[in-house]
C-alpha cells in the first residue's frame, strides 16, 4: 500500500509546523529517490504552489482549497493510500487509513492564544480523529501526555517523534541584518516568538532594562497571525529593544549565531524549535522550564521559573557576569543539537506506520 503526503502545508505561511511539515517530506523525498518509498505521492490543493520536492510523485490537479479540499477533495485522492498528514488536521474521511501529527494540545491547554472559531474546529477535529481510527502521533512526550489526556485515550496510542534542527544551517547567514537594525554582534539578546499569550513576551519586561546596563539590546523577531492568536502582553518598548518582525531564513541564521543568546519565555511548547536551532547554531539558550523545551534541551539551556522566584531577569543576569558560562552552554548546545535531525524524524514516523508501510 502506497503512502500519500497531505501537502495542504504548502500553500501556508511558514510556522513551526510548516517547517516541520516540509524537512519531514523533504527527507521522505529523499527515501522515495533511494526507491525505499515505491509509489509515494505529494497531494497538493488548487492555489499551492509547485513541489519542490523531485522524487514524490507530484498529484496537484485539485479543484479546492484549503479546508474544503482537505476534507472532501483529499480522501478521495488519497484513496488506496496511507495518507500522511504532518499540520495538526486530516480529513475525516479518511478513517483508519492515515497518521496525523499533532504537534500540542494548546486548543485545550491555552485557549486564551487562540481565536474561538479556530478552538472549537481544531478541538472537534482532534477528538473525532482517533475515533475514527486515525493513527495519532506527536512531536515530544509532554505532547502525547497532555493529547491523551484531553482526547480521552491511552497514552500508548499516541506515537513519539522527534524534530531537527539542521535546516537553519543549510541557508548562508545574512549578516546584514544586524546592521539593519542597529545591533552588534555579540551585544544583544534575541527574542523569536509572536504576541500570543502562551508565548509569555511579558517575561521579558524587566530584561530590556538589565541588557542596557550592560551595554547591550534585546532583539524581537516574528509576528503574530490576528486570524489564530489573540495578543498577549507585549514587551518592554523604548530604546534597548529592537522589534525585527519576520525574519528571513539566512536572517534567522546570522540572529542566532551573533547573539549573546535566546530568551525564549514561552510557557507552553509542544516541542520548542527555536532553542533547537539556537543550540545548531551556538547560541546559547535560556528558556522558561515549561512545557517540552527541558525535554529538547536538557542540561544544554539556563531555566528560568515562569511563576517562581528565580526568574529571567535573574538567570540573564548569571549569563551576562558569569565567565565562561557562555563558552561552556554553547558548546554543550551544540553537542545537544547533533541528536536531533530531520532524518531520524521521518525515520520515526515510517516505523510508526502499519508494518505494511515500512521502507
Amino acid at each position: 500500500m502506497p503512502i500519500a503526503i497531505n501537502g495542504r502545508f504548502l500553500a501556508q505561511r511558514v510556522t513551526g509546523v510548516q517547517r516541520f511539515a516540509t524537512e519531514v517530506t523533504r527527507e521522505l523525498d529523499a527515501m522515495a529517490g533511494a526507491f525505499r518509498l515505491p509509489d509515494a505521492r505529494l497531494l497538493r490543493p488548487a492555489g499551492a504552489p509547485p513541489s519542490p520536492f523531485r522524487n514524490l510523485r507530484d498529484d496537484g490537479g485539485s479543484v479546492l482549497r484549503g479546508q474544503a479540499w482537505e476534507q472532501t477533495e483529499l480522501p478521495l485522492r488519497a484513496r488506496g493510500c496511507t495518507l500522511i498528514n504532518l499540520g495538526n488536521t486530516a480529513p475525516l474521511a479518511a478513517g483508519r487509513n492515515q497518521v496525523v501529527v499533532i504537534h500540542d494540545a494548546g486548543v485545550f491547554d491555552t485557549p486564551e492564544s487562540y481565536s474561538r472559531p479556530f478552538r472549537l474546529w481544531y478541538s472537534g477535529l482532534h477528538r473525532a480523529l482517533p475515533r475514527l481510527g486515525a493513527r495519532i502521533v506527536t512531536v515530544s512526550e509532554f505532547s502525547r501526555d497532555r493529547i491523551a489526556l484531553h482526547l480521552g485515550i491511552d497514552p500508548s496510542r499516541i506515537g513519539v517523534m522527534a524534530e531537527g534542527a539542521e535546516h537553519v544551517l543549510r541557508t548562508p547567514a545574512d549578516a546584514g541584518v544586524l546592521a539593519r537594525h542597529g545591533l552588534e554582534a555579540g551585544r544583544f539578546a534575541l527574542v523569536v516568538g509572536n504576541p500570543a499569550a502562551h508565548k509569555n513576551l511579558k517575561a521579558l519586561t524587566d530584561c530590556a532594562g538589565l541588557l542596557a546596563r550592560h551595554g547591550c539590546l534585546l532583539a524581537i523577531a516574528g509576528a503574530a497571525d490576528p486570524a489564530v492568536f489573540r495578543q498577549g502582553g507585549d514587551a518592554t518598548a523604548g530604546a534597548a529593544v529592537r522589534a525585527l518582525g519576520r525574519v528571513s531564513d539566512a536572517e534567522l541564521r546570522a540572529l542566532y549565531e551573533s547573539a549573546l543568546c535566546l530568551l525564549f519565555p514561552s510557557r507552553y511548547e509542544g516541542f520548542g524549535l527555536p532553542p533547537l536551532e539556537a543550540m545548531a547554531c551556538g547560541c546559547p539558550v535560556i528558556a522558561a522550564a515549561a512545557g517540552a523545551v527541558p525535554e529538547v534541551c536538557g542540561d544544554a539551556a539556563l531555566w528560568f521559573e515562569p511563576e517562581g522566584r528565580h526568574g529571567l531577569p535573574a538567570v540573564l543576569a548569571r549569563l551576562l557576569e558569569e565567565e565562561g558560562l557562555f563558552e561552556t552552554l554553547r558548546a554543550r548546545g551544540l553537542e545537544r543539537a547533533a541528536r536531533f535531525t530531520w532524518r531520524g524524524a521521518a525515520e520515526r514516523l515510517l516505523a510508526l506506520l502499519p508494518e505494511e508501510h515500512a521502507a
